[in-house]
């Protein structure tokens, strides 16, 4: 298995080299582009134009000194529209931390009840097969005339966006319970809430941390397209802004940002899960 392990790295490194030499051949200007990033260049020192605006897709060296710029010193503050990295994703992850707790406060409870509630599945599935296909994103107009805050707004559109593959996982667990096991419950005259945190519970707890996992990923995805939409602080508005400023390389360091938070979330999670694992 280690063996296995050492040879994937290895290739992985083999993949990352070829990716970085592909990307580097496809960069390197031509004379004719010297000359004319050369006239660029006068151009926008004329115009008073900052050095981290670029025209053409950045080669891996800028993008590396990209890099060691914002992690050298990941939580600088100069005002609004220029914070560090770290501050970026830690509204981010706030945003989402608040969002995925009050989606689970609601999920989970329901998703019992409608697991061991044939009455409450049948009565509560028309809503739920209406309003889960809806895009979060399309809620943010009605959140934002609502709420009246975009941050409040951006941590709506996480619960709404979280709340679903709880549900369903938490109630598709709770249902597939061995009966056998709740009738002797029953047969025992265990009480409700025991039965559901002693018998239930440990059954259902790796479906439910599935639909966890997801909820997560899901609302790391979103949380980037709702602060590109609300603005002020967070790696999605961080995206944009460098969007506008025509830093490339400022986004192409904010999306692998994005994608290593979104890795760790998920292998979190992954470990959680593990740690929940029930056997009959």
């Amino acid at each position: 298995m280690n063996r296995m392990n050492l040879r994937a790295g290895v290739l992985s490194l083999m993949l990352l080299g070829l990716f970085l030499a592909v990307w580097y051949l496809a960069t390197v200007p031509s004379v004719t582009d010297q000359t004319m990033s050369a006239a660029d260049a006068e151009y926008a020192a004329l115009m008073g134009q900052g050095s981290d605006k670029h025209e053409g897709f950045p080669p891996p060296a800028t993008v590396a000194a990209t890099f060691v710029h914002y992690l050298s010193d990941p939580f600088y503050d100069n005002g609004p529209n220029d914070q560090g990295i770290g501050i970026q994703l830690a509204y981010s992850l706030v945003r989402v931390g608040i969002g995925f707790l009050l989606a689970t406060l609601v999920a989970l409870p329901l998703g019992f009840v409608i697991g061991m509630s044939p009455l409450m599945t049948r009565a509560l599935n028309p809503f739920i097969q209406i309003l889960k296909p809806i895009s979060p994103l399309a809620w943010m107009p009605l959140a934002l005339y609502t709420l009246k805050d975009s941050d409040v707004s951006g941590v709506f559109v996480i619960f709404i966006c979280s709340i679903w593959p709880m549900l369903i996982n938490t109630s598709f667990g709770v249902a597939s319970v061995r009966r056998d096991w709740i009738n002797v419950a029953r047969t025992l005259e265990v009480g409700p809430l025991r039965k559901a945190f002693q018998v239930i519970l440990p059954a259902a707890a790796p479906t439910i941390l599935t639909g966890m996992r997801i909820s997560m990923g899901i609302a790391w995805i979103v949380i980037v397209a709702a602060e590109m939409l609300v603005g002020g602080t967070g790696i999605g508005y961080f995206v944009w802004n460098e969007w506008n400023n025509l830093a490339l390389p400022n986004v192409i360091f904010a999306i692998t940002m994005i994608g290593l938070v979104g890795m760790l979330l998920d292998l979190a999670f992954g470990a959680l899960q593990k740690s929940v694992t029930y056997q009959d």
